[in-house]
């Protein structure tokens, strides 16, 4: 009898050690599969980012005349409004508006050696070989040609100078506009009279 006591607590134990042993070796399994499982996403290393390439427009410029739908007088009015907005001061002793010419005093857009290069590069077709550009300014001049009674065309010039430096003396040197001046003007003109920056068209979060 204690014989076969003892046999049966033999075979109970052998049994517990086996199927702890299987519960080991599956959970040993699962580990493994989870570590060697391939991923769908592809290792950072190797992945794409799209930092917004192509999402910049850049818009071509205005034509210049640029034909504008306003009567005459209105257009004088609303081209002394759009440089008020950019604080640029009409030179009314210049000015023939009853012509519909409109010159501006200059307008100072940059000071300061480092900035002065930056903006002129910017506005001006920079073609003298000066060290040193100090300060930078333009003048505009704007004429408006009547086509009909409701449309005219708008033209716009600018005269570019700079404060240029040879290091013992400096001068007004005039540079050759890039047109960009024109452009922002123009620009800015067409948004008072329709109501639309030409701008917009440029916005690429614009639908």
């Amino acid at each position: 009898m204690k014989n076969v006591l003892v046999l049966a607590l033999l075979v109970l134990l052998s049994a517990s050690i086996s199927f702890a042993q299987k519960g080991v070796d599956t959970q040993t399994k699962t580990i493994k599969d989870e570590g060697n499982r391939v991923t769908s996403r592809g290792n950072d290393a190797t992945r794409s980012f799209d930092w917004g390439k192509g999402k910049t427009k850049v818009r071509e410029r205005l034509a210049n005349p640029y034909k504008l739908a306003s009567r005459r007088d209105i257009l004088i009015g609303q081209v002394i409004d759009a440089l008020r907005e950019r604080k640029i001061v009409v030179d009314e002793a210049s000015s023939r508006l009853k012509d519909g010419i409109i010159i501006t005093q200059p307008f100072v857009f940059a000071k300061g050696s480092v900035i002065t290069q930056n903006e002129l590069n910017r506005y001006a077709i920079l073609e003298n070989s000066y060290s040193t550009w100090t300060r930078a300014q333009y003048t505009l001049v704007i004429e408006i040609q009547p086509i009909d009674g409701i449309q005219n065309k708008v033209s716009v010039n600018a005269k570019v100078e700079g404060r240029a430096g040879t290091g013992l003396t400096s001068e007004w040197v005039t540079v050759r506009s890039s047109g960009a001046a024109e452009d922002e003007f123009l620009s800015k003109l067409i948004e008072l009279v329709t109501g639309v920056s030409p701008d917009a068209s440029a916005d690429p979060d614009r639908p």
